[in-house]
């Protein structure tokens, strides 16, 4: 019979806590792959790890070559020296309680498992929201139109991106079918070729069509090779999977997650795979065959200089609570997040065709 407790109380209602009946093997959440700390630079960690909430960048200054002809007088450039913030502005905490008589009747170690999974939760919500910010979109997946900071570069946009390198259905001059009235939007249709094409579609670009052209905007902005990542949803590796190369698929027989890294080199690019992509509507693998307005994914790549990330506050502490026989475990994360270099950033709406 299981200890006895006051009207209203709550904690650990579902009294199975007790030994007497279940097994000593608890179940255990599974954890999504973590990958900012992959893809982005801590370099201005240690600046504000004590103290401030931000950080000013110093950008490099701009160089004007000029033509030289015997004679000609020479003038000297003033330089300009501007720079742009890092703020430390985003906070998530979790706090719980864990009674004494809870603790020492329980078969499993509660404390342990609760403070487990409440540091993963920590570390996800991070996860989910920078990646949704380097790609344009708030931690909601709605349009990110909040400048953190001030830009890194005056060109971008609201959501510190920079036009030229969001990729759309006008991107691809193969694709010339029009999305119905019903269905309008600019999202790339997006679906494997499969053996025996002979010929571009004229509705869809394949995966690797994406990622190859990812790839070219990169180039044109001199990003460096070394260094270069794409971050993709299971939907587009699914397509990627099916698509007509027996590299890719020969590729794709590695050892499977490792912090969601799942490729080393495709076109360049080191691949990862997450669920913490943006999501509009009904997501990217249920919007149908024509361009989407909706309903899509997002996929971003860039280059390991692109973003940074800094951590200020990072604890966990335990306290005995006043009212009650009990311990309380709270912790809380603080951090920031900046892209510093937006040319090095690229982002493609897609949808399922």
């Amino acid at each position: 019979m299981a200890f006895g407790k006051a009207g209203g109380y709550t904690n650990l209602n579902a009294g199975v806590f007790s030994s007497v009946i279940y097994s000593k093997q608890a179940q255990l959440a599974f954890r999504k792959s973590s990958i900012i700390n992959a893809i982005t630079n801590s370099d201005y960690f240690g600046e504000i790890a004590n103290q401030g909430d931000t950080v000013r960048i110093i950008k490099e200054p701009e160089i004007t070559v000029n033509a030289y002809l015997r004679g000609t007088t020479v003038s000297a450039q003033d330089l300009v020296d501007t720079d742009f913030s890092l703020v430390i502005d985003k906070a998530n905490y979790f706090a719980f309680k864990m009674d004494d008589i809870e603790e020492q009747q329980s078969h499993v170690d509660f404390m342990s498992m609760s403070s487990n999974r409440a540091a993963y939760k920590l570390a996800d919500g991070m996860d989910t929201e920078v990646l949704r910010y380097l790609a344009g979109y708030t931690a909601g997946s709605a349009v990110n139109t909040t400048v953190n900071g001030t830009k890194a570069n005056a060109s971008a946009g609201s959501d510190e991106l920079l036009a030229a390198n969001k990729l759309n259905m006008a991107s691809f001059g193969n694709i010339t079918t029009t999305a119905s009235a019903s269905t309008t939007g600019d999202s790339t249709p997006v679906a494997p070729r499969f053996g025996g094409a002979t010929a571009a579609s004229t509705s869809t670009a394949t995966p690797l069509q994406i990622i190859a052209r990812m790839g070219r905007l990169l180039d044109q902005q001199n990003v460096d090779s070394r260094g270069r990542w794409l971050v993709l949803d299971p939907v587009f590796i699914e397509m990627l999977k099916d698509e007509d190369s027996r590299v890719l698929n020969a590729d794709f027989g590695g050892s499977g997650l490792q912090n969601g890294l799942i490729l080393n080199n495709l076109h360049g690019f080191r691949i990862y795979i997450s669920n913490n992509l943006p999501s509009v509507g009904t997501g990217p693998g249920t919007s149908g065959s024509t361009a989407q307005d909706d309903n899509y994914g997002v996929i971003v790549g860039g280059h390991d200089s692109a973003v940074a990330t800094a951590e200020q506050i990072n604890k966990v502490e335990t306290y005995r609570d006043p009212d009650s026989f009990a311990d309380i475990v709270r912790g809380m994360h603080l951090y920031g997040r900046k892209i510093l270099r937006p040319e090095a950033l690229v982002t493609a709406r897609y949808n399922a065709a």
